[in-house]
């Protein structure tokens, strides 16, 4: 039985909420980035370097890459290499898929979990030029590994309800346009 219109538009409003403060945060990730590394520069020509620029720019680097990471798979765009799986007769095609699915499930979840692990272990050491704890070099993989896995599941029982292989093959072939 389908959910009400009005469930799946509220979760559709609320999908596209989270899209959009991704985005923007990974925006601003970058401004301050720039800003981090062009300071560091600046600094370093007058001959009065600032010693947190670069353990910054490192922490804005991971915390970027994991956005980017969200961004990717919630837009469906990372590299996929199709050629073989193209070949294969319309069965073979839904197998490789789901398999792929399975992948993305299984690596977002033990990049989540494994990085709650890191977050609890480095909760209490201080970085070492900023004074922050070390755990907020890994929060941004908690959120990359979680969001991986429930996009993978989401698209694999998308999948699995797309009775039409035809369907399927060119909705896996339009995701990225999407």
């Amino acid at each position: 039985m389908a959910p009400p219109p009005a469930r799946m538009a509220a979760a559709t409003r609320l999908v596209a909420a989270f899209d959009r403060a991704v985005a923007w945060t990974a925006s601003a990730a970058l401004i301050l980035l720039l800003g981090v590394v062009t300071a560091g520069i600046v600094s370093r020509e007058l001959d009065h370097p600032f010693s947190w620029t670069d353990e910054m720019a490192g922490y804005l680097m991971v915390w970027l890459a994991s956005l980017g990471w969200i961004l990717a798979t919630r837009r469906r765009a990372h590299i996929r290499i199709r050629f073989f799986q193209d070949f294969l007769p319309r069965a073979g095609f839904r197998v490789v898929e789901a398999a792929i699915q399975v992948g993305l499930v299984v690596v977002g979840a033990v990049v989540g979990v494994m990085s709650i692990r890191l977050v609890v272990v480095n909760h209490d050491i201080e970085a070492v030029s900023i004074p922050v704890s070390t755990a907020w070099l890994y929060v941004p993989l908690v959120a990359a590994g979680f969001t991986a896995a429930a996009q993978g599941l989401a698209d694999l029982a998308t999948r699995i309800a797309v009775a039409d292989p035809k369907r399927a093959r060119d909705a896996v072939a339009g995701d990225a346009a999407a």
